[in-house]
């Protein structure tokens, strides 16, 4: 069966246990970070911070302003785009929940990054192709899962705003929430039917564009991913092409250069 993790942003306190448990966990570095006139902090998701508390102020009513607190990271998707979109097979959907990543498969394309209907996957922009630069994102704690353990931002939230569990039974816990609740709850589970599903589920006291969440039809976004990479994929192996042309006739001129000049490669040397 199909793992997820339920958010109630009603609950939520933005504590940000949950976000510093899943650096802890996943021995991800500090950032330094500047302030932007927020109490969010870092400010997005980075190859160093793979889930970040969205602090936003939004009216209540009143005439005055409440906080509402979003939680962003790796949705989980049950037809990924980024699994879609990528063309070596370094993104793959298991059939316990978590979208993993192969490292050793990625070349760098990312094309995961384009089509993400979410914007999370990044890139490790500081490390060059060569030096192994990698895609990275949440992984549901893939390995706390293999060992019969919720995620580390579930085992550590306070307040009940995470819930880990089976997708169906997490999503008749949101529905009964918000029946038992209605002045409370937006009138709807995010998450259930958005790009075909996903296995992180929202339920909220404001709307879910407010908690940064994007407004999306119930059909997958598998094949706008498809389009792009059936598009993009043919260019980027021609600019790959056209580059390995250059380095091969820059070598190339490089050994006939030598060639002539005895070995050396320097006119000079081959006079004296």
């Amino acid at each position: 069966m199909a793992k997820a993790i339920l958010f109630d942003a009603f609950k939520c306190t933005g504590c940000r246990g949950c976000q510093v448990a899943c650096k802890q966990w996943n021995d991800l570095p500090a950032e330094v970070t500047h302030n932007t006139g927020s109490y969010q902090n870092p400010p997005r998701v980075s190859e160093d911070t793979w889930l970040v508390m969205e602090f936003r102020e939004v009216e209540n009513g009143d005439g005055g302003l409440t906080w509402a607190f979003g939680r962003h990271a790796c949705m989980h998707c049950l037809h990924p785009a980024c699994v879609s979109a990528c063309p070596v097979g370094a993104l793959y959907k298991t059939d316990e929940g978590p979208v993993l990543y192969r490292d050793d498969r990625c070349i760098g394309c990312r094309y995961c990054m384009l089509a993400c209907p979410f914007e999370i996957p990044t890139f490790q922009w500081g490390a060059g192709l060569f030096e192994g630069a990698e895609i990275k994102k949440c992984t549901f704690c893939i390995d706390r899962l293999s060992d019969g353990r919720e995620p580390a931002c579930v085992h550590t939230c306070p307040s009940g705003a995470l819930m880990f569990g089976e997708r169906d039974e997490l999503i008749a816990v949101a529905e009964a929430r918000i029946a038992e609740h209605p002045e409370r709850y937006v009138n709807h589970v995010y998450g259930k039917d958005e790009a075909g599903g996903t296995s992180l589920l929202y339920i909220s006291h404001v709307p879910f564009e407010q908690l940064g969440l994007p407004k999306l039809g119930s059909a997958p976004v598998q094949e706008k991913a498809k389009d792009i990479m059936h598009i993009a994929t043919p260019v980027t192996l021609g600019a790959m092409l056209v580059g390995l042309s250059g380095i091969y006739w820059v070598v190339k001129r490089r050994q006939e250069m030598m060639g002539k000049n005895g070995g050396s490669g320097r006119q000079g040397d081959r006079e004296a």
